[in-house]
């Protein structure tokens, strides 16, 4: 086994469970009763998560290079990458459009509609699609996890 191919497995951890504490917290934040503000968390494990999920996806990619193309087991593979691309396209979708929500233009508008939330996370038109994209993000990880590690 070459150096690549120990590599990504022990690069796809910290990414999980990173992305997957970044969903849950989401979730709490979103659907609680009782102030409880995690924004700064949330949004800290889904970059921190997103960017190790970078790296686990590069390695992985590098890993399976030198497998032979009519490879038993090549079907899993595929699915196994995409689903992985899919976690950083959804998640990457989440963190572009909390960043774009912070940015000046955008603060500015809901300045004019007199809207004061300040962060995505607050905004009362996007929880259900925010909760929505984190499900899908956690179920993809899972996906991918159970395509990755226990079929490969």
């Amino acid at each position: 086994m070459s150096l690549l191919q120990h590599l990504h497995p022990s690069t796809v951890h910290f990414p999980i469970a990173l992305l997957l504490l970044g969903s849950a917290l989401t979730l709490l934040h979103l659907l609680r009763r009782a102030p409880l503000d995690l924004k700064v968390t949330v949004w800290l494990l889904l970059s921190l998560g997103w960017l190790g999920g970078a790296v686990a996806v590069l390695t992985g990619l590098l890993a399976q290079v030198n497998l032979p193309p009519d490879a038993p087991y090549r079907t899993v593979l595929n699915f196994h990458i995409g689903a992985g691309l899919a976690v950083l396209v959804v998640y990457g979708f989440l963190l572009y459009r909390g960043w774009l929500y912070r940015g000046v233009k955008a603060q500015k508008a809901r300045q004019k509609r007199g809207v004061a939330t300040g962060d995505l996370l607050d905004d009362e038109t996007a929880r259900t699609w925010i909760a929505a994209v984190v499900v899908v993000g956690a179920l993809l990880i899972v996906a991918t996890g159970w395509y990755g590690g226990l079929r490969l």
